[in-house]
């Protein structure tokens, strides 16, 4: 099976936005290199001005991205790399940093080491030397209370390099680094391991001994623990090391706690904090928009231009803005999880499940991210090894619930549950979560086995939150919501504002009374979805603008029942009415729409982005099983429901009971059968006796 190739996203972006067709037309490349956790994206953003993803775990960077950056007078273009820990390769983003040192040797090289991770970090560092690289080492100074204190002048004389103090986060060192960019490469000093090193070498080269590779890895740690015995003092304990993985990694207590995690955010975001945010937006937008309507109806009168703007731009558009502040809560909380080093904690719980469905740690933190947009996690399925598991993973991405479809739950879940559509939205969550492992073991036991994959996992410390970071974080995410509001959604509304109010002879339907061109193609697809309880030609027409951006179905339902100011609460009580253009008939109806939001064909941006990882053949394959999983269960959930409402909810479950015991016991005895079958003999008992 082959994967469509890509080039590397961080330098498409950049060159496309510059202009620029080579990285030496900006200046002289200097190589940014460490081990992951050391602060090496933070040391980008700070000497870039840039604002790339910044996380405490492995595989944040996933390919290298490139920016310049001026320095008295000089202009150098600064590549920052995946993070590494030898020059041996072990995954695919520490390929492409391997790749493209070895192809850049005689570019200055950074190398970021965490000053309280010495003894790890500097193993990379000898490597780099060993090959005879133009290196400067930067010291990181994380935490306020580092396990090391270091004599980085010693430590350079040791080395035979440059050695320079920094805090990537504050921006302290800086400009002393800035400086050793500027001067010549040493001349190259013989480490004294270096001689053995060799006859190792020259042993594993031509005698094959399989304990070489650990000779060699022991005579650089024999060299580093000498180096930091003269250039270093240890003032506390392990790095990484805390009481608190006592509780949060408790065989007992892990998922309670995640889960109780899980629902705090939810309900911070939802409903106490989020609900009163959104409503206070919702009043602010309304105060500015109001006046503008009531201008434009007292000088137009409430024809067409009136409905643009009352209905398509600050009804669709605005009753979805006024979401934001659930949005960047959601985006608050995903990023104190990932700067706090609990991030790595919830890759370690979940790596023995996602295992047995043929995945691995490392697509936890895909799948999170999926939780915030699917679009960017997919980009970042790319660092898996095995391709399987990478195909995998990505088409899992849409199954988590992004922050798009969170005004959908809000306003159609609110509409009929109240207070209790906290237990329905985590519901919604789980289900994704739920779906997505079904999903992945059916593939992993059909068409995409995967292999067994090297997952190496550290563990940070717990850290106090950068406000700083996170900040920047919530601005990224804003600025992309904002964009997507003022560009996607408001072209989308227009257009469907456009369809539903002409009809196919472009009479105006309010005054001519006819039949939009749009109700006129959502009658022809009703009947599609009638079994699910929402046959209605508007509710289909939503879910198809939805395709666009999940936020389009609730700014479409907006629009086609009149809601022109931007009230979350009209909009939801708007839905209970007989005689609205979205109307729900049954809380039966309404779960099962809020199951098919849920799983239904990603939009197209995400769509465009599964293109371009895992290839045409899967991304048709993966479209065709979510809008399959989707449709099948919003039908058995619209079919159980309704019937619950009928028959009573245990009467149901009886039957539904009943039905699975029936099936199990069939199961069962069918097995008993096929073992009588075997010799009872034989070693192995899944197989029949050759000698029967």
């Amino acid at each position: 099976m082959k994967l469509k190739k890509t080039r590397p996203l961080g330098k498409k972006n950049f060159f496309e936005e510059n202009k620029q067709t080579s990285p030496k037309d900006l200046g002289k490349e200097v190589l940014l290199v460490g081990n992951p956790n050391s602060g090496k994206t933070t040391l980008f953003n700070a000497l870039t001005a840039s604002n790339e993803h910044v996380g405490n775990w492995h595989g944040v960077t996933v390919d290298t991205v490139g920016k310049g950056f001026s320095f008295q007078g000089e202009d150098y273009f600064l590549v920052d790399t995946p993070g590494i820990y030898s020059l041996c390769p072990l995954s695919y983003e520490e390929k492409v940093a391997v790749d493209k040192i070895e192809g850049s040797s005689t570019c200055k090289i950074i190398n970021i080491c965490d000053q309280n991770n010495l003894q790890r970090n500097l193993y990379l560092t000898l490597c780099l030397l060993e090959r005879g690289l133009d290196v400067v080492l930067a010291v990181n100074e994380i935490d306020k209370k580092p396990i090391f204190k270091v004599d980085c002048k010693k430590l350079g004389e040791r080395l035979g390099i440059n050695v320079v103090r920094i805090n990537a986060e504050k921006k302290i060192g800086l400009d002393d680094l800035k400086s050793c960019l500027k001067e010549e490469k040493r001349q190259k000093k013989d480490l004294p391991y270096l001689k053995q090193l060799k006859l190792v070498e020259a042993e594993k080269n031509f005698q094959a001994q399989p304990n070489s590779v650990q000779q060699i890895s022991q005579l650089r740690y024999a060299f580093i623990d000498e180096i930091l015995k003269d250039c270093a003092v240890r003032t506390k304990d392990v790095y990484g090391k805390s009481k608190l993985d006592k509780i949060f990694l408790n065989k007992w207590l892990a998922f309670p706690i995640f889960i109780c995690i899980l629902a705090a955010i939810f309900q911070l975001t939802f409903f106490s904090l989020g609900s009163l945010l959104s409503d206070a937006l919702g009043q602010i937008l309304s105060f500015f928009t109001t006046p503008i309507l009531n201008f434009i109806r007292s000088s137009l009168g409430e024809g067409f231009v009136y409905s643009l703007f009352a209905d398509a731009i600050f009804g669709g558009v605005g009753t979805v803005l006024s979401f934001l502040p659930q949005v960047v809560l959601l985006f608050f909380f995903l990023s104190i999880l990932e700067d706090s080093g609990y991030m790595s904690r919830i890759a370690f719980i979940f790596e023995d499940i996602l295992g047995r469905i043929g995945l691995s740690g490392k697509s936890v933190y895909t799948l999170l991210m999926g939780f915030g947009c699917s679009t960017t996690a997919i980009m970042t399925s790319r660092n898996m090894e095995d391709k399987n598991a990478k195909i995998k993973t990505a088409i899992l991405c849409p199954y988590m619930s992004c922050s798009a479809k969170i005004p959908i739950y809000t306003v159609v879940g609110g509409a009929f549950f109240g207070a209790k559509n906290i237990f329905v939205i985590m519901g919604l969550y789980a289900l994704g979560v739920i779906v997505a492992i079904l999903v992945s073991k059916i593939l992993d036991m059909t068409l995409l086995k995967s292999k067994a994959q090297s997952f190496i996992l550290e563990f940070p410390p717990y850290r106090k939150t950068s406000l700083k970071r996170v900040g920047k974080i919530l601005w990224k995410n804003v600025k992309e919501f904002l964009l997507r509001v003022g560009s996607v959604m408001i072209s989308m509304n227009i257009i469907i504002w456009l369809l539903s109010s002409f009809s196919f002879s472009f009479q105006y339907v309010p005054s001519s009374g006819g039949v939009s061109a749009l109700e006129s193609f959502g009658r022809i697809l009703a009947p599609i979805f009638s079994p699910l309880g929402f046959g209605s030609w508007a509710v289909v027409a939503s879910l198809l603008a939805g395709l666009v951006a999940k936020e389009v179905v609730v700014s479409s339902i907006a629009m086609f029942n009149g809601i022109d100011q931007n009230a979350i609460k009209l909009l939801s009580a708007s839905l209970l009415l007989p005689g609205s253009v979205v109307f729900f008939s049954s809380r039966a109806a309404v779960v099962a729409f809020l199951v098919f939001c849920l799983l239904y064909t990603p939009c197209i941006a995400s769509i465009s982005m599964l293109l371009q990882e895992v290839g045409k053949k899967w991304t048709i394959i993966s479209i065709f099983i979510q809008f399959g999983s989707a449709y099948i269960l919003a039908f058995l959930t619209y079919q159980i429901l309704f019937a619950a409402e009928i028959f009573g909810f245990f009467s149901v479950f009886a039957a539904i009971f009943s039905i699975f015991a029936i099936i199990f016991a069939i199961f069962y005895i069918l097995r008993r059968i096929k073992k009588k079958k075997l010799c009872p003999h034989c070693e192995q008992c899944n197989k029949k006796c050759k000698n029967s």
